[in-house]
């Protein structure tokens, strides 16, 4: 009897503990939760110290779906942020030159090409006046030539490829803000699919959402220049002169653009200068196609151009240009259209050298080569992240501090002289003088230098093959831009001069001569003439990197 009282006591004076306790820890709990909610929204937002991811990346396109793989493959937790993830129709970033092409092998994604009815492309067929040049791509093997296809179908490749690796989180969302602290970046706010509002941290944001970004007024002047307008169509059941090659047929007033993306489809691109396009609600920009551009065309591609006119799936977008004018921003980096920049708290009290920036030029008019670029450029956050084999540190705020203020300073004037510089610079130089120079001009010396550079590639030989393999990524060298940008001037010249030279050649000669260097030296000039010739001259900054990246 005395046993079982003294049981139920004990029970009694349990219960009683029990529920103080659980009165306690109720009323904890109800002053800390807002504590607790934010350390774990901190952790599933990836918080700079213990969250779960190491990068983010705004941006879904071709440099943000192939940086997001390559870095995932090399251990790094990366959650990718897209506005839109449905397939897009583009006009444009349908031509992949032999060097994008193997950039892409380099990075492992070759097969992103594969199963979208992609197209190759051998080179160029140039037309002129019913005159005609072919120009094939110097390769030993055809099987890296270059690609043709739908833009959309490609990036969509690129998303399915990244988004298959563990450490990819791909999300459709809108980033609206970054998130700063004291200056820095910490990470960025977005709006879901559905509407909600989140916040998600990491140590570094790599943002490269296109020329449109609402970002870019953070990270850069946003200094846009709408050179000309693209009128973009398919043409279909459309067979071209030459199959598996681009044409160009130099038009007045600027090149008209065709080359396969499918098996029965064909992309032009008209380009039309300034501003201002025909409109085309009221049928000026469809009675502009057919009176003034079609009669120009090749015989063979004008009933497929007239045909796609008369079914009205015209599209058009502005060709914009964008000065690199980055704001020093530590945490971020701006990647892909124009720049790759960076810099670390500490450089704030230094000049303003010491914070690294990257040129990377946007798509000059006619030029199908930003492919080149984006996967290029993709090459620098992964070198200057890129542990040794085996070594996969945790990225926290302090490490990211040490790799992007001692590895970045140590190697991104070299890396940005001797890879992306010349690369980008090069092909860009080219293409915008090319664009220049394929234009047609009412001043007889561009008309002249016009004449001299179609028949200078009709020779063949280097002189075909050097110019090509510099458009194709290929052989992306100034020097040898500059050769033979100057043979084409100095062929016009000798054809005025020989056999016998008469004032008016010779005035015209020093006018040709004159037209070159007006042409060559400003684009140049925009790109970086010492990045591209004295990239020994850059300042260097020779400091120890982080022992795990000796």
């Amino acid at each position: 009897m005395d046993f079982w009282y003294l049981l139920c006591a004990a029970g009694v004076i349990l219960a009683s503990n029990l529920s103080f306790f659980l009165a306690y820890a109720r009323k904890s709990g109800g002053e800390n939760g807002g504590v607790e909610v934010e350390r774990r929204e901190a952790a599933v937002g990836g918080d700079d110290d213990g969250g779960v991811d190491d990068v983010i990346i705004v941006g879904a396109g071709v440099a943000g779906a192939a940086l997001a793989h390559t870095l995932a493959k090399d251990g790094r937790r990366v959650r990718v942020i897209e506005r839109d993830l449905s397939e897009q129709d583009r006009i444009v970033g349908e031509l992949l030159q032999p060097g994008g092409y193997l950039k892409l092998i380099e990075l492992g994604l070759q097969d992103c090409v594969e199963k979208i009815d992609s197209q190759q492309v051998h080179g160029y067929a140039l037309f002129m006046e019913g005159r005609s040049a072919k120009l094939t791509y110097p390769l030993k093997d055809l099987s890296s030539c270059g690609r043709g296809f739908h833009n959309g179908r490609f990036v969509q490749r690129l998303r399915a490829k990244a988004a298959t690796h563990a450490n990819v989180r791909l999300e459709q969302g809108t980033v609206t803000s970054l998130i700063e602290e004291k200056g820095t970046v910490k990470g960025v706010r977005y709006r879901t699919k559905a509407g909600a509002e989140l916040c998600v941290r990491a140590p570094l944001t790599i943002v490269c959402d296109g020329c449109s970004s609402n970002l870019r007024r953070t990270l850069c002047h946003p200094q846009v220049e709408v050179p000309s307008c693209f009128v973009g169509m398919v043409l279909e059941e459309c067979d071209l002169p030459h199959s598996n090659y681009g044409h160009v047929i130099m038009a007045d007033p600027s090149p008209v653009l065709f080359y396969p993306i499918s098996s029965n489809e064909v992309r032009c691109l008209v380009d039309v200068p300034g501003r201002k396009l025909p409109s085309l609600s009221n049928g000026d920009l469809a009675r502009y196609l057919k009176t003034k551009i079609a009669p120009q065309l090749h015989p063979q591609l004008r009933k497929s151009f007239i045909a796609a006119i008369e079914k009205g799936n015209i599209k058009t977008m502005p060709n914009r240009s964008m000065p690199a004018s980055p704001l020093p921003t530590p945490g971020a980096l701006l990647l892909g259209g124009r720049l790759f920049q960076h810099e670390t708290p500490s450089d704030r009290r230094r000049d303003d050298r010491s914070f690294v920036r990257c040129r990377c030029p946007s798509r000059p008019p006619q030029a199908p080569t930003q492919f080149e670029r984006h996967l290029g450029v993709v090459r620098v956050p992964r070198v200057l992240l890129h542990p040794p084999q085996g070594t996969i540190p945790r990225l926290d705020s302090r490490l990211l501090h040490d790799v992007l203020k001692s590895q970045m300073k140590y190697y991104i004037d070299k890396f940005k002289s001797f890879i992306v510089q010349p690369v980008a610079s090069t092909i860009n130089t080219l293409a915008g003088a090319l664009y220049r120079v394929f234009g047609a001009s009412p001043d007889p010396a561009m008309r002249e230098m016009r004449s001299a550079c179609f028949d200078y590639l009709s020779l063949g030989g280097n002189c075909a093959n050097g110019p090509i393999s510099i458009l194709a990524g290929l052989n992306p060298v100034p020097l040898a831009l500059l050769f033979h940008f100057f043979s084409v001037a100095l062929y016009g010249v000798g054809r005025l001069l020989l056999p016998f030279p008469s004032p008016g050649r010779i005035w015209l000669s020093a006018r040709l001569l004159r037209a070159a260097l007006s042409i060559i030296f400003p684009i140049m000039s925009g790109e970086g003439l010492r990045q591209m010739f004295l990239p020994a001259t850059i300042p260097a900054y020779h400091r120890s990197p982080p022992a795990w990246l000796t």
